[in-house]
């Protein structure tokens, strides 16, 4: 290692390595640049490691700060046990990264399908096997668990641990099934909502008629449609998220406070296109999604346009917001690709990882009852049901639920 000193009270090191685009096919010649830092403790060069897969998809790994407050939250409690490997997952960060469309659309397409859960793990190992580690320890948040869980389906003898925030995708069960269940979640998180703020549901309801007339708009002249404005309710899937909806409700559509505060909220923005393009892939073991969200809206959201989505990409976004206009032909080609199988039922039943999850009781984007599924398969496997936290309980708890996870794993606590 060539330690940077350059981030107070960490030492730093890059790691760039060209990898195939393909890892299946030997005759693809084309490759890829992934990028990885790994960051220890001064006193820490000698721990073992851990490697961090980020949720998304299509967004790059946290870029790590002890500074107050420190960045990720975990980030301490990581370091008292380990160095750590922050991966920017292809196609993000400075991994090849993904910006615009290239070429034609099916190119592209094809392209994309190369970014999923499965390759990415053949980059974490490949990155394993250039720094010389035999065996390494996984986090993985949200769609970064989704990947640890392909990992330990493929290559479980790499992995020393596995710990999961959020992140145990269902096996074996369509995106229809998966959406239907989120679709749940968010209409008791949006019937809790409107019982701490009655006032805000006749607000977003003058809101939505308003968004259907194109009275709705960005700073950059996006015309916000009803059903992009009514994915504000993702906000409701993150502690303190219910508070910043309230508040930006409290100014009128046409001041520039809530132009401003609106596009800086709503999610799939044009920073990380990917997130957009390619997010029911994430749930697509095996299946074509083929615009699972939108076609799984249940009847009574489509009656009520008080109730609000969550991680539910809409096909109509394609056309009414400027960034992500220009993938519209590819998000409909990704949206009928025949997606491969990602997760082994048998493998992951045999692997024999210390494995520790948090799975939060109310998460808005990875059902429960699914998470809970995916759990039982893993023999040594630690699920902590918790109605503490959100989706965000990694980052927001400051360290105490990787903290939870670290000793369930190690038989330091029964539950």
């Amino acid at each position: 290692m060539t330690w940077n000193r350059n981030i107070p009270g960490l030492l730093t090191d890059d790691v760039r390595l060209r990898v195939p685009l393909d890892h299946s096919n030997p005759d693809d010649l084309r490759t890829i640049e992934v990028y990885a830092r790994v960051v220890a403790t001064p006193d820490g060069t000698d721990k073992p490691y851990l490697v961090f897969l980020q949720g998304g998809p299509g967004c790059e790994s946290p870029r790590p700060t002890l500074a107050d407050p420190g960045f990720p939250g975990w980030l301490s409690r990581a370091l008292q046990d380990y160095q750590l490997v922050l991966l920017d997952q292809r196609g993000t960060g400075l991994s090849s990264p993904v910006n615009e469309p290239v070429g034609d659309a099916a190119s592209q397409a094809e392209y994309l399908t190369h970014l999923r859960a499965d390759e990415i793990v053949e980059d974490c190992e490949d990155i394993r096997r250039h720094l010389g580690i035999g065996k390494w320890a996984a986090l993985g948040q949200s769609f970064g668990g989704f990947t640890l869980l392909r990992y330990l389906s493929t290559h479980p003898e790499s992995l020393s641990a596995g710990y999961f925030t959020g992140g145990l995708s269902a096996v074996g069960r369509s995106a229809d099934d998966i959406y239907t269940a989120c679709y749940h979640q968010l209409r008791a998180k949006s019937l809790e909502y409107y019982k701490r703020f009655p006032a805000d549901r006749a607000r977003f309801a003058e809101l939505m008629t308003l968004a259907e007339q194109g009275e709705i708009t960005t700073p950059n002249g996006d015309v916000v449609c009803p059903s992009r404005l009514r994915s504000l309710g993702h906000l409701l899937g993150a502690s303190g998220g219910a508070e910043k909806l309230h508040y930006l409700l409290e100014y009128p559509h046409t001041s520039r406070a809530f132009r401003h505060d609106l596009a800086e909220l709503l999610p799939y923005g044009g920073r990380n296109p990917l997130y957009a393009v390619i997010h029911e892939s994430s749930y697509a073991d095996g299946v074509v999604t083929d615009w699972s969200a939108a076609r799984m809206l249940p009847e009574d959201f489509q009656e009520d346009p008080t109730l609000l989505t969550g991680e539910h990409v809409m096909p109509e976004w394609f056309d009414t917001d400027q960034e992500l206009r220009p993938w519209k032909e590819v998000a409909n080609l990704i949206a009928n690709h025949p997606w491969p199988k990602l997760y082994d039922r048998d493998v992951l039943q045999s692997a024999q990882v210390p494995c520790a999850a948090a799975v939060y009781h109310d998460d808005a984007y990875v059902p429960r009852e699914f998470s809970l599924e995916t759990a039982a398969l893993l023999p040594q496997m630690h699920a902590w049901v918790t109605t503490e936290y959100e989706h965000n309980g990694s980052n927001a708890s400051g360290g105490a639920v990787l903290d939870r996870l670290i000793k369930l794993a190690n038989g330091e606590i029964a539950r």
